[in-house]
């Protein structure tokens, strides 16, 4: 890999076969699989760090059939895939688009697994979301990233985004699931005692030398497997803190792009096509009104470069915007705190404490709205739902009991039930010695929210939710806790105080709605032609999943898959319209 450390060293009017717009998991696959085909790769980022959105995520990548899932699911099929896909989704996108992905996404994740450092690995319980649909499956169509040694990129290795830092521990430290249960059962278990004081001796080693734990999982074992086989391609320039300001567009389509660094501007030229991959419209101001009302950005918890910017300019070449998405956006309730440097640390709560015993949420005036076992999408969904409806769930209040806290945690709070002195005294965590004197603390009525736990405690020990059926499938019963002793793993009484609670907003965690595309991932005109030489993957793609959050992973999967239908079709077109390109700058190897 050839990196480009200041646009000026580029010639000028240089010529790539390909160029991607946005280093993030789609961006980052679609300039691995065009360098696969041979071609000269341009990879542009307008921030520091290589990454995106999927860097700070679980990495989890959903995409059935491979070879992979039918190792801990054999009986599953692309069928029964494309049939819960269906259910799910109906009409809201064409499912040419869905078929595409199914019949191809197999040999897109053979690809990486053959030809590149990228690896991953079958969960073996990972249920699809809405898992009381017919077609869906509890395991075999969801991957996870195998960890990676990040010592192996060398000095590349502080290009990769670091992780959410409330998802870390002891300083940088990574952990998945299995790490976390490791460390709080070390105590019980040799086997997890073994593996607690590997991963800890590792960290300890590591912080001699390196800013942060250099075991990357999840998310950044993603990214970085991405960088490391990036890297070992000749065939690829990488440009970091560029910013495109044009893309060029002429008769026979796409054919160039305009850079800018500082006071530096580059034109570049470009045989096959230019892959947007910048990673959604979430942090442009003017879209997130008009589509995201009322949504503060200080919500969102993805990276910082989807600016919206490279949307505009694909706009100014014809694209347009997808329609029918059941929303344009994808949701978790998070919750927000202060940190030390000043800035605004969001945390998402996806799966480690609304739904486990001894725990419920509550609006405003102290009432339960929503099944907490529900995807966390859904959850998103109804908290905004109500607060359009007047009922006022914007915050909402996630509240446990005490031996809830000590077991899950709940929020930014570590398990154990320990230092809480910093939450408590920044009003992040709000604690009272009864129901009523923290439903005053949070201004709720004290009587309503003490009927509101009378009714969940009751119901919660027989193992019921009469009313919003908290537990009832085996999406929501994987995410409570199995090693409860009652009958539903979902539910639990909160009886034993102190309580707690902390407060939830909507935080949208990605676009769903991007640009339209036919199956190769070209952009469509408004007339539904393909623009030529122009792909959108990743979140700048409008969702096959049409804003339906349907299972894990499910848009890292297909932004791998359509950023490599992308990288084939745009390294055709390169190689019709002249020969093989030459390196557009002479650079050392990386």
């Amino acid at each position: 890999m050839h990196r480009i450390q200041t646009l000026a060293s580029l010639p000028q009017d240089p010529t790539f076969d390909v160029v991607v717009i946005g280093a993030g998991g789609a961006g980052m696959a679609a300039a691995l699989f065009a360098a696969l085909e041979g071609r000269q790769v341009l990879l542009v980022e307008r921030t520091s760090h290589v990454g995106g959105t999927t860097a700070l995520s679980a990495g989890t990548t959903w995409v059935p059939g491979t070879r992979l899932g039918a190792g801990v699911n054999p009986q599953d099929s692309i069928a029964e895939a494309a049939r819960y896909l269906d259910n799910a989704i109906g009409t809201r996108t064409p499912s040419s688009l869905r078929q595409a992905f199914l019949e191809h996404g197999a040999e897109a994740i053979e690809a990486l697994e053959s030809t590149t450092d990228v690896h991953f690995r079958a969960c073996p319980r990972h249920p699809d979301y809405i898992s009381d649909l017919g077609g869906s499956t509890i395991n075999g169509r969801a991957l996870e990233p195998v960890p990676f040694d990040g010592r192996l990129l060398g000095e590349l290795f502080p290009l990769v985004r670091p992780p959410i830092p409330e998802f870390t521990v002891l300083g940088g430290m990574m952990v998945d699931r299995t790490d976390i249960n490791h460390l709080l059962g070390m105590s019980r278990s040799v086997a997890s005692l073994r593996h607690s004081a590997k991963i800890l001796g590792r960290h300890a080693a590591d912080r001699l030398q390196h800013a942060r734990g250099t075991r990357l999982v999840m998310g950044n074992a993603l990214i970085a497997r991405l960088l490391y086989s990036l890297s070992r391609r000749n065939e690829v320039s990488l440009a970091l803190e560029t910013s495109v300001e044009r893309i060029g567009r002429a008769e026979d389509g796409v054919e160039s792009i305009d850079l800018q660094q500082g006071d530096t501007q580059r034109t570049v030229h470009v045989r096959g096509g230019v892959v947007l991959a910048s990673g959604g419209f979430n942090r442009d101001p003017a879209r997130r009104q008009a589509m995201l009302p009322g949504v503060d950005p200080e919500w969102c918890p993805g990276a910082p470069g989807h600016t919206g910017e490279a949307h505009s300019l694909a706009e100014a070449v014809g694209a347009r915007y997808g329609e029918g998405a059941m929303s344009p956006a994808f949701w978790a309730p998070v919750s927000k705190r202060r940190r030390a440097d000043g800035s605004i640390g969001v945390f998402p709560h996806f799966v480690m404490d609304r739904a486990k015993p001894g725990m419920l949420t509550v609006n405003q005036t102290g009432e339960r709205f929503v099944n907490e076992s529900t995807s966390y999408h859904l959850f998103g969904l109804a908290m905004q739902k109500l607060q359009q409806g007047g009922q006022n769930s914007v915050p909402a209040f996630l509240i446990c009991d005490a031996e809830a806290l000590r077991k899950y945690g709940i929020g930014m709070v570590r398990p154990g039930g320990k230092g809480l002195a910093p939450y408590l005294a920044d009003g992040y965590l709000v604690r009272g010695d009864t129901i009523e004197s923290l439903a005053q603390s949070l201004s709720i009525d004290p009587a309503k929210l003490a009927e509101t736990v009378r009714r969940f405690n009751a119901n919660a020990s027989q193992g019921v939710d009469p009313d919003f059926q908290r537990g009832s499938t085996v999406y929501s019963q994987n995410i409570g806790d199995a090693s409860w002793p009652g009958p539903n793993p979902c539910l639990g009484p909160l009886t034993r105080g102190p309580f707690y609670a902390v407060r939830l907003y909507p935080g949208d965690i990605g676009a769903a709605t991007g640009f339209t595309t036919d199956a190769n991932a070209r952009a469509l005109d408004a007339a539904g032609a393909p623009i030529e030489g122009l792909y959108a993957v990743g979140n700048d793609m409008h969702s096959i999943m049409g804003g339906v959050y349907t299972a894990p992973g499910i848009t890292i999967g297909p932004g791998i898959v359509f950023a490599r239908l992308a990288a084939r079709h745009a390294a055709a077109r390169a190689a019709r319209n002249a020969p093989r390109a030459e390196p557009a700058v002479a650079l050392g190897k990386t």
